[in-house]
């Protein structure tokens, strides 16, 4: 088991490091100048190039991805003489660290809390974005999940006891039709029927957040915002529920178990809840926790269209500043979430069959 631990983990390292590389190179080869971005286009060459070298663009592409590395790095180099590498150190950059070995009379390594740099266009940590538009995402996805994972689970059993009627047959189509609709699309549809045009019959806005600003009360708790964005983020995990439900409610209703179960005389409905549910249960289970990863990152075009304040939008807000800091950070914190919930969903399939560990 500690093999195929050490294993997971490593595949993971060297996903994360290839995500670095691919993230970091595709942002810096895109066309624009974010200290022109910064400063504006009134703004004069030296002060451009004051700006280029204070956020370190002034040096070669390779040296950037090094110093890049070194700040994502949980263990990484600094130089104490030279008076801009202190500097770097020193300026606020790292909350605070532990020098672990002097390299000489010059150089020391340390370790540290990874650093996602600044905004180029507020100064604040990528971290403390992070951290502050997280819970809304992860509340919406939560959400999402929730109402993917109730509904799609008693469709499923339904459709597989009323295998081949009209119900089995509408609730394949509808997830067919969930699967393929991509969610930006699906989104734009239901912000604009049910919070436009049927505004005043649901009572749902097109766009907001869970929180509203009122310049009387301040923030506002305003959950009837979290429908449409719930719903709409929902429906591809629930379609591939509804799917896998039937499927293994079929698998195992197929079973010898279940057929003694209903020779002793047990009824037909505590067969299928108490016998056959727990079960059919279990793929379904292990699917969703591999789900939610993707569904914090489907979260970022459902944000933009439904202006729910979360990672999501944070990233296309980035995207249009050409802040490339807060891009980054988004764009890789979204790729540890996938890796982490991948090792976690193979550490469970291993525990779970132990073949899993054999191969």
């Amino acid at each position: 088991m500690l093999r195929f631990l050490f294993k997971r983990i490593t595949y993971g390292i060297l996903v994360m490091a290839g995500g670095v590389t691919v993230v970091f190179f595709m942002f810096n080869v895109l066309p624009g100048d974010p200290a022109r971005m910064m400063g504006g286009n009134r703004m004069d060459s030296v002060t451009i190039a004051n700006i280029q070298r204070d956020l370190g663009l002034d040096r070669p592409l390779p040296v950037q991805f090094a110093m890049y590395v070194n700040d994502l790095s949980p263990i990484s180099l600094h130089d104490t003489v030279d008076r801009d590498h202190f500097l770097y150190l020193n300026s606020n950059r790292y909350q605070s660290y532990t020098r672990l070995l002097g390299i000489g009379d010059s150089k020391m390594l340390i370790m540290k809390a990874p650093y996602l740099r600044r905004s180029y266009q507020t100064k604040r940590r990528v971290s403390e974005i992070l951290s502050e538009s997280l819970p809304e995402t992860a509340i919406l996805a939560t959400t999402s999940m929730t109402f993917a994972a109730i509904v799609g689970i008693i469709l499923g059993i339904f459709a597989a006891i009323r295998k081949d009627t009209w119900f089995d047959n509408s609730s394949l189509v509808l997830a067919v039709l969930g699967m393929s609709a991509p969610s930006f699309f699906s989104g734009i549809i239901i912000a604009w029927l049910f919070g436009y045009e049927l505004s005043e019959y649901t009572g749902l806005n097109m766009t907001g957040s869970l929180y509203t600003l009122d310049p009387f009360e301040g923030e506002i708790l305003t959950l009837q915002n979290l429908i449409l964005p719930a719903f709409t983020l929902g429906i591809r995990p629930l379609a591939i529920i509804v799917q896998l439900t039937r499927s293994s409610m079929l698998d195992v209703l197929s079973q010898d178990y279940i057929r003694t179960a209903k020779s002793k005389g047990l009824s037909y409905y505590k067969v299928i809840f108490k016998h056959a549910l727990k079960n059919a249960l279990n793929p379904v289970i292990t699917t969703m926790s591999g789900w939610f990863a993707s569904l914090l990152a489907g979260a970022v075009f459902i944000e933009y269209v439904f202006g729910w304040k979360g990672i999501g939008l944070e990233l296309f807000q980035a995207l249009e500043k050409y802040d490339l800091p807060v891009a980054m950070g988004v764009t890789l914190f979204l790729a540890g979430v996938f890796v982490v919930v991948n090792i976690v969903v193979d550490i469970i399939y291993a525990v779970l069959d132990p073949r899993v560990r054999l191969s």
